[in-house]
């Protein structure tokens, strides 16, 4: 039998090898082997450490350029590119301008290539513009709500927390509604849609698909709860003297300014 086991191990060299290591494991000091552990883990998790480290000081520079179909959200990339008025249709990919500091990247309004595009582009977010049409605020509430209900609970953009300007845009137009009053309305409809989006969550299986909570829980919802800096502000990508005059996008240009 003795031979047997022999000649298996001798056709087998990786189990001899094994078999020669456990052995000489067994001969040393049980101090020494545990020595040798704990030096292999601490290896582990320095690596582990080291990458999680470096990864979240990865610089992010794309300045994001969202909001519904027809919020002026091509007009206004074009009027900080070159400051001319450009007659725009929908976007239909990115668009991107080059800055000294940042990106800043046109993404397609239209709902069904919204999300292929934020995934594409959120990890680099360094701040996220959103354009909001103020002339007719009242009919879209709902869908800039569920816009932003959708980027405000992804896990990628809470974690890194991007700047966020709200860019109310048309302000030339005399039924234009106020930031002030946008940004009320706003947390009213979030809040709502943060109630019900829990309750269907709830009757079904009660996970949350990845997502996280909108601003805290047991109180309702007001943008100065997010992790990021948020601003609403007033801007005319066209200009209260249309195509011949200059854009009023003053107070946004400030703001990309200091990011």
């Amino acid at each position: 039998m003795e031979e047997k086991a022999d000649l298996e191990m001798a056709e087998n060299p990786f189990e001899q090898y094994i078999e020669s290591v456990r052995q000489e494991l067994e001969n040393q000091d049980p101090i020494f082997i545990i020595g040798i552990i704990v030096a292999l883990a601490v290896v582990v998790i320095t690596f582990v450490f080291l990458k999680y480290f470096l990864s979240s000081k990865t610089v992010r520079s794309a300045v994001l350029l969202v909001g519904l179909c027809d919020a002026g959200k091509t007009l206004l990339f074009s009027r900080l590119l070159s400051g001319k008025f450009k007659r725009t249709q929908t976007s239909i990919t990115d668009k991107q301008l080059m800055g000294s500091t940042w990106t800043l990247i046109d993404l397609p309004g239209h709902d069904s290539l919204r999300p292929q595009y934020m995934e594409k582009f959120k990890s680099a977010a360094r701040a996220i513009v959103f354009v909001v049409d103020s002339a007719i605020f009242q009919k879209e509430v709902r869908d800039v709500a569920e816009f932003l209900y959708f980027l405000l609970t992804d896990p990628v953009i809470i974690r890194n927390a991007p700047a966020l300007l709200l860019a109310c845009n048309k302000q030339d137009i005399t039924m234009a509604k106020s930031a002030k009053l946008i940004q009320q309305q706003l947390e009213k409809e979030l809040n709502t849609l943060r109630v019900t989006r829990s309750a269907a969550l709830s009757s079904q299986d009660g996970s949350v698909g990845g997502s996280v909570y909108l601003g805290k829980k047991g109180k309702d919802f007001e943008f100065s709860q997010l992790p990021m800096k948020v601003e609403f502000l007033e801007c005319s990508a066209r200009g209260s003297k249309g195509e011949e005059g200059n854009a009023d996008i003053d107070s946004l240009e400030k703001s990309l300014a200091k990011l």
